[in-house]
Parts: C-alpha cells; structure tokens; sequence
C-alpha cells in the first residue's frame, strides 16, 4: 500500500528517494559487452541479440521492403493516429529551432553565432516484447527538424527478427534513416563504436533500462549523450478538489512502467491522501501489470501531506520530477513557482499520458532529481554552435595594446606576441 507522511515529520531522506541506478554487476556485464561489441563488431551483435532476445534475423538491418509490409500491416485509424501525433511533435519542436546571429556594431569588427546540426546520431528504442513508437516520434523528430543528415535507430527484434509495425511506422513517419534489429547495452556499444552494419554515431539518445543507462554512461566521451535516464516518476500536486479516482490512475500511470519507478501525490487535503490511498489500491487489482505497478507503489511510492499549497510546491520543487501534474483550481497560478520539473502538466484535464503520445511536448525528460539542471529532449541536443569572429587590420591594432598587457599578466608571452607581430608587420606596411 501506498505510505501517506506529513510533511512537517517526514525525513528529508524520504522525501528524496529514488531507486538505485545502477549495481556493480550491471557496470561489469556492460564492460564486457562494450569491449566485445567493440572487437567483434557484428558477430558480438548477433550474440547478445540471440542471448538477450531469443532472435537470430537474416540482416541486422531493417530492410525497405519490410518498412514497406509494416506501413501495410497497419491498422489505419492507429496510422492515423501516429501522423497526427507526429504533425503534433514537429510543430511544437519547430518552435525550437535557433537563429544564427551578427553582430556588426564596432567598426571593422565582425563577430556571430551559427548553428549547424550533429551530422550522425542514434536513438535507443526500447522493443522485444514491448513495442514504443511515441519513443521513436520523440527522438527521431527533433533530430530530423534539426537537420541530422543520418538518423540510425536501434530497437530490439522479437524472437522472430522482427521489428513491431507500429515501431517502423514511427520511424518512416519521423524521418528514421537506418533500422538496426538490436537493443540494449550491445546497441549503445553498436552505435558508440561502430560495426560492419551499424555506422559509428556522434551522439546517442532515448530511453532504456539499466543497461542501457550503464552503457550510455560509459561511452560518454568518445559520444555525446542525452541524458542518464533513470526510472520513470509523476508527482501529482492537488488541491482537495481533484477525483481521487483521476488521481490514482495518474500515479498508476507511471507505477506500471517499471518496479523502480516512483509515484508521488503531494497535497494539502488528508482526506484526499486517504480517498487516493484506497483508490490506488482499487486500481491496482485490475491493472494488467500490477505485479510490476505493486512493486513501484509499495517501494518507491508516497503520499506526502502538507499544511498548504505552497508548501505542496516547496516538496515539488525539492524532489524536481520527470512529470509535474498541477491538479487546481488555477494552474497557471502554480506555473511560475516551479523550479524545477522535466515537464508540466496543467489542470485536471491534462493528465501525464496525453505527454507520452500526442500533445506535442517531448516524453525524453530528465530523472532522478536532475530536472534540478537539465532539460526534456529538444532540437537543442542535435544541434552544435560555432562563434566566428573578423576584425579589420585597424580594428585589431586599436586594441592590440590592451590585449598584449592582458596575455602578459597572465604570463603567456606567446600569446602576447602573436599579436605584436601583427603590429610590427603593420608599422612596416606604413613606412613603405
């Protein structure tokens, strides 16, 4: 059951406990497996998709003619409902997209910023027994409206080969250059490294479990990553007003993804904690994956009570949650006080799942506390800026004597100098 604390008693440890991330047999089964991928490239990848999948497909690669069978096999109105997700997706990230910028106001000076899209990338599809095309929306769409020229997809097969329908539907629709038919920490290897099949990346993003997660911490360095995902969590902020029935099934939401997710209900109304506490458990009977939802809810589950609605924020904003539900009377009351959540959601009408598949909003949100300093996946994570920089001959020499005196103080004389030399050839250019 569902443990409900006041929070004027509550240890602070309690209020910010997350699950364990990682293990150190974890961390020794990823080295091994990156070191494998790395020296045995596509034969490594064809093992541990046999081992971890039950899988043994004739190509590592998604061929067009099954990407073709999958866009048939689809049910119609589920295609449709995937496009109109996807026009939701694109329209909201193409409000992300940067302008580059000049500034001209000093003479002979030229200086600006331009954007210029990550060339390759890969994104991490959780699959085999699951099928997830919001993931393969959330990803491939950003990277795509950046201008990512190739966007390689990694997701693992089922025990015959073969890739969801909806999954390749997704990545037709998202702009998916390259389909790779495996998962886990051997696909973060693939795309880190490189194999036969699977071209090396430069940045690897989505979700996964703790191998993955691992695996992405590792090869950070030689690639760039999104984020260390942890174990999904909702935090529901109330007031007493909300149906403690809309409630329940809110947290239940996110408790059903994973044993270690976590799902929090943060509200000034004791009686609403007990109604949700009953409520959860009323749920829970008739959940399909209540085994792994019961798991989450007695584990890493709470009701915290407090004295106020803005003492229900403080807490908010201490435990920074993936998804932040604001289930009041007036949410945009709520909205500027938050500090800190990977995504918001407003009102008693804009439940967390409406995120997961269609609004528009990206689902790739920051776990575990990090919502304190990062951000949900966005155009910004494909894209690289470079500054530029002119000066004119005249420019520089107005303030040449400035910069040699700021190089010295610092005791780099070479870096002095360089500009000195463009002096003295100047002084010589004048006497001729």
């Amino acid at each position: 059951m569902i443990k409900i604390y006041d929070f004027n008693t509550i240890p602070e440890s309690e209020i910010l406990t997350r699950a364990i991330l990682s293990e150190d047999e974890v961390n020794d089964a990823v080295d091994a497996i990156l070191s494998d991928i790395q020296k045995n490239g596509d034969d490594a990848l064809r093992r541990y998709t046999a081992r971890f999948d039950g899988a043994h497909p004739d190509s590592l690669l998604v061929s067009p003619e099954e990407l073709d069978a999958a866009m048939d096999a689809m049910d119609p109105a589920f295609l449709e409902t995937l496009r109109q997700a996807a026009e939701n997706i694109r329209a909201f990230h193409s409000r992300q997209v940067h302008n580059n910028f000049v500034i001209t106001d000093k003479p002979g000076v030229i200086m600006g910023q331009r954007y210029t899209p990550i060339e390759k990338v890969g994104i991490c599809v959780p699959g085999n027994t699951a099928a997830y095309p919001s993931s393969v929306l959330m990803d491939a769409i950003p990277a795509s409206i950046a201008g990512v020229s190739e966007i390689v997809m990694t997701t693992p097969p089922n025990a015959e080969g073969k890739i969801a329908a909806p999954v390749l539907a997704a990545a037709k629709l998202a702009g998916v250059t390259k389909i790779v038919k495996a998962g886990g920490a051997q696909a973060v290897a693939a795309l880190a490294y490189g194999t036969e099949s699977v071209p090396k990346v430069d940045k690897i993003v989505g979700p996964g479990g703790i191998f993955v997660a691992a695996a992405k911490r590792k090869v950070f360095g030689l690639v760039s990553i999104d984020m260390i995902a942890g174990p999904s969590e909702i935090l529901v902020l109330s007031d007493g007003k909300s149906d403690p029935k809309w409630v329940a099934a809110d947290l239940l939401s996110q408790a059903e993804h994973d044993p270690r997710a976590s799902a929090v209900l943060v509200t000034d109304s004791a009686d609403l904690a007990r109604a949700v506490q009953a409520e959860v458990e009323l749920q829970l009977e008739a959940l399909p994956r209540r085994d792994i939802a019961r798991k989450s809810i007695d584990t890493n589950s709470k009701i915290i009570v407090t004295d106020s609605l803005e003492k229900a924020m403080d807490a908010a904003n201490r435990i920074a949650p993936e998804h932040l539900e604001l289930c009041v009377d007036d949410p945009f009351a709520l909205l500027g006080k938050v500090k800190n959540a990977g995504s918001i959601f407003l009102g008693r009408h804009a439940p967390e799942a409406l995120g997961d598949y269609f609004a528009g909003p990206n689902h790739t949100l920051p776990t575990s506390g990090t919502a304190r300093f990062s951000s949900p996946l966005s155009v910004d994570d494909f894209v690289k800026k470079s500054s530029f920089l002119y000066y004119t001959q005249d420019a520089l020499q107005a303030v040449s004597p400035r910069i040699q005196d700021f190089a010295r103080r610092e005791g780099l004389e070479a870096h002095a100098r360089s500009i000195a030399a463009r002096d003295e050839i100047s002084k010589g250019d004048a006497g001729k």
